[in-house]
């Protein structure tokens, strides 16, 4: 499983021209899940996306998790994270989970996020999105479990 974090100050998600998530200071996640990954995996990703510290701390100083830091998080599937880009020039996708394997291990992670952290927004799993986003730093990283 691979998640794509990136800090932000803002950040939305339209589905056909119509915004149907948005969160101010949090986490983006896009979340790419792999033929590999299994409800052990996506419960170790939901822990690691709420302990993982990138925001600064009284002294500047990336000390401060999602919790900690009053921010929201807004998880989006991105079945694209799961390519492999290791030769040739145009991604293979034989490493990503069947969409319905996909969808159960990605409202999973939702769900983990849910149960210790009330400001989780989400995306559309499946649908053609427009994420919205500004980067605060820029800081962004890619977790794997």
């Amino acid at each position: 499983m691979r998640a794509l974090i990136q800090r932000v100050t803002t950040a939305s998600v339209s589905v056909e021209g119509r915004t149907i998530a948005a969160i101010g200071q949090g986490l983006l996640v896009l979340l790419g899940v792999q033929r590999a990954d299994d409800a052990g995996r996506a419960r170790a990703m939901a822990a690691r996306l709420l302990a993982y510290r990138v925001f600064a701390d009284a002294a500047g100083k990336m000390n401060l998790d999602v919790r900690a830091a009053g921010g929201a998080l807004l998880v989006v599937s991105q079945f694209t994270l799961a390519a492999d880009t290791g030769r040739g020039l145009r991604p293979g996708f034989s490493s990503a989970a069947a969409p319905d394997a996909a969808r159960e291990l990605y409202e999973l992670v939702v769900a983990e996020l849910r149960s210790a952290h009330a400001a989780v927004a989400t995306g559309e799993f499946g649908a053609t999105m427009q994420v919205a986003l500004v980067n605060d730093g820029p800081v962004s990283f890619l977790l794997e479990t």
